[in-house]
Parts: C-alpha cells; structure tokens; sequence
C-alpha cells in the first residue's frame, strides 16, 4: 500500500518564543482530495500552514510530517517548496524589483529542475492569466506591488497553476475578495486540479462560499489549537448557521 500524499502525526506548533499554539494535529490527506480546515480566529490554522511550509517563526515541537512517505519535518522551507508544498499566503508580500514573469520563471526552474525559456513562461503566465481575468500587462509588474486585495490573489494562484505543487495549502485565500473575485479564484484552483488531479488541498477558510465552489472531501473544525470534529459539508453549513460554538474544544 503506497503512502499517504500529505500526513500529519500529532504535530504540535510553537512560536520562537516558546508559545504552544497547535497542541496536537493528525491530519492525512490523499491525492486529489480537497480538505477544508475551519475555526475560529486565533485557534493556530493560519500557524499550522506556516509552519508546514517551514515558516521559521514556528517551530514544530513535536509530531511529524510526511509527504509521499518522506519525513519533511526538519526539511528547510526551499526544500519543502522544491517537493512540492506551496502555500498560498493569507497576505501576500510585494517584493519591488521582482517582476511576476522573473519570479515565476526562476521558482518553475527551481520547482523542476529544468531550465524553462523566456518564451515557455510567457505562453504559460498569458494562458493562466486569461483564465483568471488577469491582464497580461501584469506579468512584467514588480510581484504584488501596487496590487489590489483581488489581483494579489489571483496572483497566488497563477503561481499554484504554474508550480503545480504536490500539496496546496491556501491559507485564507478568500479573504477581502467579492463575490466575482471569489469565483474566479475557485475557478481558478479546480482548473490546477483538473490539470494535476493527484494534487492534494488544505483550504483554510472561515466562509462557506469558498467551499461551495471547492467541494471538499472532507471539513476539519479547529478549537484552540486542536481538531475537535471532522466530517463533511453538513459541518460548513453548521458554521454558517450557529458559528463555532457548537463544537466544543477536546480535552
């Protein structure tokens, strides 16, 4: 029997101050299923992603994590990137002097392994960017500066359709978007799936209108740093109705 896609073993997450935030995750996601991760603020979803990715502000303090089978624990955050996890970040930096094409010619580079022309990247980014609404002026704009809430998240997923990465970890990638935006956004993620069905998804949202698009095979609520149930899309709509409150934090 071949390994999970992406799993996590009782991983606890702390702050470079010592500050316990996850207190204990096992999570195992297959490929091409879609898992949504809910909860409310401050309860260590947006942490557990960092630190997932390798974020060097967290540290996780015990537990392990595995991809395809491979302890990616200790793994630098380049080297998880190189195999394959990305994450979509809930606020994503402006880097002045990185245009969107160099950025992304050099992370495909480094993603594959393979030299990627100037005019591969080009009929890659110009295909992307028709699907996501994007103009193709874009590409040569310096990476997130001076762009709107919307067009920075789109930007996050035009790197996801490039990267095709194993994992996907979209940490609130919905957030601050309207509804047109929100489509073209989900749109966007199920056109990645389509092209590489084996790659898996950790949505982390607070809303139901994302998962209604994604469809998640299976919902996580998180309370204080732990996951208290699991389930199905009945639990999205049980947020929507009562919030967080009905599902209590474990012992």
């Amino acid at each position: 029997m071949s390994a999970p896609l992406f799993e996590l073993s009782g991983v606890h997450v702390s702050t470079t101050d010592g500050t316990e935030i996850v207190k204990g995750v096992d999570l195992v996601i297959g490929a091409g299923e879609v898992h949504a991760l809910m909860g409310p603020n401050g309860c260590g979803k947006s942490t557990l992603a960092s630190a997932l990715a390798g974020n060097p502000d967290y540290e996780i303090t015990d537990g392990t994590v595995r991809l395809n089978g491979d302890d990616i624990t200790e793994w630098d955050p380049d080297v998880r990137a190189k195999a394959g996890v990305f994450l979509a970040f809930q606020y994503p930096q402006a880097i002045p002097g990185v245009s969107v094409r160099n950025f992304l010619q050099q992370a495909v580079q480094a993603r594959t392994g393979k030299d990627v022309s100037t005019i591969e990247i080009y009929m890659a980014l110009s295909e992307w960017m028709e699907k996501l609404n994007m103009d193709t002026a874009f590409m040569d704009r310096f990476l997130n500066e001076g762009f709107s809430g919307g067009e920075k998240k789109r930007n996050e997923i035009l790197q996801l359709a490039l990267l095709e990465p194993e994992i996907a970890l979209l940490d609130e990638t919905d957030s601050g978007l309207d509804i047109d935006a929100l489509q073209v956004v989900a749109k966007g993620v199920q056109a990645v799936r389509e092209k590489k069905d084996s790659m898996g998804v950790l949505a982390i949202t607070h809303y139901q209108r994302l998962l209604d698009h994604l469809q998640p095979d299976h919902v996580h609520i998180m309370r204080d740093g732990k996951i208290v149930t699991s389930g199905g899309m009945e639990l999205v709509e049980t947020v929507e109705a009562e919030g967080f409150d009905p599902f209590v934090e474990v012992a």
